[in-house]
């Protein structure tokens, strides 16, 4: 499978969340992909959170319900363990659906509401980071 070539900055739509055309950093550094979200409340195998950010214009305001995929330790970019849900989700990236792996954090004081890990990049993506938003790039060449 021909690997796509896609910038550092890219966006990504989270079809279950109804979040569209998302700016998303992304990491190789991180391990797995992770969204901005407020208020996580984990109860009988689900997780509640809320889409509201005023920087970030994608987000709706919406209190959503999912089920929770799994429970697990994240070291954030400052070095501090967190213990952070995920949920999987049907994502749409470079024209493509993919299930993915998203973990719930807040976000608040980064640029960018969702982070790109490696984990989801993996055996399907070249990052040039010299480039920015090739998906946009690739539909206005159509």
């Amino acid at each position: 499978m021909k690997k796509k070539i896609i910038g550092r900055k890219e966006s990504i739509s989270i079809l279950d969340l109804e979040l569209f055309d998302l700016d998303a950093k992304v990491d190789t550094g991180a391990d797995s992909n992770a969204l901005h979200c407020d208020d996580i409340l984990i109860e009988n195998g689900e997780v509640s959170f809320t889409l509201l950010d005023e920087v970030h214009p994608s987000y709706h305001g919406k209190r959503l319900t999912l089920p929770l995929y799994k429970i697990k330790q994240v070291k954030s970019s400052n070095g501090t363990v967190q213990i952070r849900p995920s949920i999987q989700v049907r994502v749409e990236f470079f024209g493509k659906k993919y299930k993915s792996v998203i973990s719930l954090t807040n976000r608040a004081d980064m640029k960018f509401p969702m982070l790109i890990g490696k984990r989801f990049l993996k055996g399907r993506f070249i990052v040039d980071v010299a480039q920015e938003y090739l998906c946009n790039k690739k539909e206005e060449s159509l």
